[in-house]
């Protein structure tokens, strides 16, 4: 097996050094905004609609939901398992409905498919969030028992339990999480479809209310059933900030203002992730700053810039690392997550910097809206193929990219393929320990990326570089559109 895999890693060394000249200098960004879109229909849970395009897929928990009495199918699988984690979900929906306020305009024909995208997911956490009065759903699947198997989606026979947080269970991390998801979707669909969008405000106004009133973190309420999958590592008040700021901006309602004021979330940040959400409340609420020039929203102002000196590379306030082939290095298990949120910051604020002519100093160095993009045209590229590797971090996406992704669906034949069932411990040694590639492309999934030396084995094993997640392809979304559209500076 080692040898193997030592044979596979040289193979892919040679095939990067005779990488096509195309993946570099020009990505085609309108072809990776398309697939990294594409990707969410395989992670789609429930029954799959006519028009599911990638078809080594077929419908799976239909019965979610049915241990509670309630009908909880739907949803997304967050990575490569078959389980249902609400707080990373509505952190995907989040950013994909940010990603479409800000670059809508910019997405041509994808913007149905990314709207598709984003009411997959609302249909799931609305019917999380109203199912039972008194009660929000926050996932289906127990991670424990699902993460010892290796098995299809489709053939999930582990038990389907449904976790819920309630006022003497409270979870006001995963609660602010979904009204900022519900609350940030209701705008994305108040023209094209008022009548949804009034029904995802109201849930989200309820939701936010829920988590202002019962404080604690899910993760002390649920425990294992989701630490240390998605726990809630820095506490609940940063998904309270960016819960009241996703309702302010959809209400313009004073009452989020105060409350936004009254939670002295003033703590420093360089990173912005599903669990922490400090820097991404912070660059929205600045918006208000800069575009509306509204003295209320200088403090968040001045927070969002002292993020980005923290990020920029020749800043004398940096505190952000960078491999040799200058990709953004946070942490070694799944990097890319880190990389592609934290770009989703430095498009926006350019784009609102860049409307306002507006630029500001990390101590003698100037900061202007182009600092900013071109930070962020790196990063994008990168991903893309222009790195040491010269390897795509998208599958599917250039002429060299991962072919043995960690995802149990993509790893195991399809049911067309091989109708048999195959078991929970069925996938371990045919498939998940195999050094063939994947016999299912998952087109347009990013996976976590290289390490800190700009390597990347293209091992299944390897879940921390070779997984893909939904929230990694959420947040470059946006960026995507944004330079497939020209992005003026």
């Amino acid at each position: 097996m080692t040898m193997m895999r030592g044979a596979s890693l040289c193979l892919l060394f040679l095939s990067s050094f005779f990488a096509l000249d195309s993946v570099q200098g020009n990505p085609n960004y309108k072809e990776a905004l398309a697939k990294s879109l594409l990707f969410f229909q395989g992670q789609r849970s429930g029954r799959l609609p006519k028009s599911q395009q990638i078809t080594w897929r077929s419908n799976s928990g239909l019965s979610d939901g049915r241990l509670a009495n309630v009908d909880l199918t739907g949803g997304y699988y967050d990575a490569g398992d078959n389980v249902k984690f609400n707080f990373p979900m509505a952190y995907t929906t989040t950013m994909l409905s940010w990603g479409t306020l800000e670059y809508g305009r910019r997405m041509g024909t994808q913007l149905e498919s990314t709207r598709a995208a984003i009411r997959w997911a609302t249909d799931y956490l609305l019917k999380c969030a109203t199912a039972t009065p008194g009660k929000l759903y926050v996932g289906v699947g127990d991670p424990n028992t699902d993460h010892k198997c290796w098995e299809r989606p489709e053939d999930m026979d582990t038990v389907r339990t449904v976790y819920s947080i309630s006022s003497n269970n409270p979870g006001s991390d995963v609660a602010g999480e979904t009204a900022a998801a519900l609350a940030a979707a209701s705008m994305v669909f108040r023209k094209v479809d008022p009548k949804y969008s009034k029904l995802l405000l109201k849930t989200a106004k309820n939701v936010m209310a829920f988590a202002m009133q019962h404080r604690g973190t899910y993760s002390d309420s649920l425990g294992s059933a989701v630490c240390p999958f998605y726990c809630s590592y820095s506490g609940y008040k940063d998904e309270l900030l960016w819960g009241a700021s996703w309702l302010h901006r959809a209400t313009n309602d004073v009452s989020y203002l105060n409350f936004l004021k009254s939670l002295g979330a003033d703590d420093s940040t360089d990173i912005f992730s599903w669990d922490n959400k400090l820097a991404g409340a912070r660059v929205l609420l600045a918006r208000r700053a800069l575009l509306g020039n509204d003295k209320n929203f200088d403090s968040f102002k001045q927070q969002a810039e002292d993020f980005m000196c923290r990020i920029l590379p020749n800043s004398p306030s940096t505190s952000t690392q960078y491999t040799q082939g200058g990709l953004i290095y946070k942490l070694p298990e799944s990097n890319l997550q880190y990389v592609t949120s934290i770009t989703f910051l430095l498009t926006t604020y350019s784009k609102y910097m860049a409307a306002t002519k507006h630029t500001f100093n990390c101590g003698s160095l100037s900061v202007t809206s182009g600092s900013l993009k071109t930070l962020a045209k790196k990063q994008v590229d990168y991903i893309l193929g222009e790195n040491p590797l010269k390897l795509s971090y998208m599958v599917g996406y250039g002429p060299y990219y991962p072919k043995r992704i960690h995802h149990r669906g993509s790893s195991l034949p399809s049911l067309s393929s091989h109708p048999q069932t195959i078991s929970c411990d069925g996938g371990f040694q045919p498939f998940l320990y195999s050094s063939n590639p994947n016999p299912n492309i998952l087109t347009g999934a990013i996976v976590g990326g290289p390490n800190q030396n700009d390597g990347f084995p293209d091992d299944r094993n390897d879940y921390s570089h070779s997984e893909p997640a939904t929230y990694i392809n959420a947040a470059i979304v946006g960026p995507l559109a944004y330079f497939a559209a020209g992005s003026p500076a």
